[in-house]
């Protein structure tokens, strides 16, 4: 029997999801498989699934850890010590730095339409949901409808969703990015 061929790293959950992220959205879910991803990964498939047992898990852990992270910039503005609105504000221009500072994961959390992985996605997106609509909420003062606070979602969600392939940063679409919260803005004022 040949030797254990040695690995510079340990092959770790991040590592996998790290690859799966850009081959889920590269190739589609249906186009990737477990083998694909180790051969990326330079290991067997055997070792991808010592930390997965299939590709629906590994999808499960991405978008969970994907909504852990937007979470927790939400969690980090609301202990900022600045005004409501310049919240609120930060919260609408987060939301955009996010989608457009990582596609891949708004790409995996947002816009795959798989109908395998609709109940592995459900969960997750919902919670965050909850989460960014109890935030807006809270800074406008629970005024705000319902309908409302999806529309404003929703249109975050568009312009993200519009330039998330593009390649272009947040940076390089800061001036659009501001007209849109401000438009947003100015909505949730009146």
């Amino acid at each position: 029997m040949a030797a254990r061929k040695a690995v510079e790293k340990e092959l770790s959950r991040e590592m996998i999801i790290d690859v799966a992220h850009d081959l889920f959205v590269e190739d589609g879910y249906q186009h990737t498989s477990m083998r694909k991803i180790a051969k990326v990964l330079g290991y067997s498939h055997g070792a991808i699934y010592y930390h997965f047992k299939n590709k629906a898990e590994l999808f499960y852990a991405m978008v969970e850890q994907d909504f852990a992270m937007i979470n927790a910039e939400i969690d980090q503005l609301m202990k900022l010590d600045i005004e409501r609105e310049q919240k609120l504000e930060e919260l609408l221009l987060g939301f955009i730095r996010f989608g457009l500072t990582y596609p891949n994961h708004y790409e995996i959390m947002f816009l795959t339409k798989d109908k395998d992985l609709q109940y592995y996605a459900t969960n997750a997106p919902d919670q965050s949901y909850h989460n960014f609509a109890t935030t807006i909420a809270t800074l406008t003062d629970h005024q705000l409808e319902v309908k409302k606070i999806w529309s404003i979602f929703l249109m975050l969600h568009g312009f993200v969703a519009h330039y998330c392939r593009t390649g272009y940063s947040f940076d390089d679409l800061q001036s659009a990015v501001q007209t849109h919260v401000q438009l947003i803005m100015n909505i949730l004022k009146d």
